[in-house]
């Protein structure tokens, strides 16, 4: 039999019902996006003003991310949740995700408390696994936050998960994710435990450098006065 090309499928009777039934998605994926950027915008705000009061901009970097619809299915069917929009919309808090990369431990809490306390911010949730780290020792604080989006003929409370880390908690993340789940990878206890050990030397390396940061601007206050 032959295979459908996109071509075929482009030009089918059937694609019009295909996208017409899945315009609702496409529709909740739009709006999860629009979420995104309100937030990301509220972090790059609070990064400029933040930084007029300090030698340095608290954020690194920001990314963002929408779950794939395969990862988004796969949840639900984990959880033995019934696979339809309203169940992403209320059962699922990670569709919209925010990635923050900032400079040290305590510009991770400063802007965590700085937009927890805006007046259209909900907070949903707060894990904090830098102060409790996970059993593998990873660090970051996750923040779920709900805020109104406007758009053009309606106003939506969209929730989106928020993950705050430095640049060693981000650095150890990535590599310790490349390492475990690597497809058929077994990793034996013994590595387990030296990236425990890293993790750890990472967290004392943040500390030591948010030390040498704050002897810094203190000395340079000094030599004002």
């Amino acid at each position: 039999m032959k295979s459908l090309t996109l071509t075929d499928f482009l030009s089918s009777p059937q694609t019009d019902t295909f996208i017409e039934s899945a315009q609702p998605f496409f529709k909740l994926m739009m709006q999860y996006q629009c979420a995104m950027l309100e937030i990301q915008t509220k972090f790059q705000v609070l990064n400029t003003e933040m930084s007029l009061d300090r030698d340095h901009k608290s954020i690194e970097s920001i990314t963002c991310r929408l779950k794939q619809p395969k990862s988004i299915i796969d949840k639900l069917k984990r959880r033995n949740i019934e696979i339809n929009l309203k169940n992403i919309e209320t059962e699922l808090h990670d569709v919209a995700g925010i990635r923050v990369i900032c400079s040290f431990p305590d510009d991770i809490y400063k802007l965590a408390e700085k937009i927890c306390s805006q007046d259209d911010v909900t907070l949903i949730e707060k894990k904090d696994y830098i102060s409790s780290p996970k059993p593998n020792d990873y660090r970051s604080l996750h923040l779920i936050l709900e805020i109104p989006v406007f758009f053009a003929n309606e106003t939506k409370r969209i929730k989106v998960e928020v993950q705050l880390r430095t640049i060693a908690m981000d650095f150890w993340a990535s590599i310790e994710h490349k390492v475990r789940y690597k497809k058929e990878n077994i990793v034996p206890q013994y590595i387990l435990d030296d990236l425990r050990q890293c993790a750890d030397r990472i967290y004392e390396m943040d500390l030591h450098m948010q030390k040498i940061s704050h002897q810094i601007e203190q000395y340079n206050l000094d030599k004002k006065i």
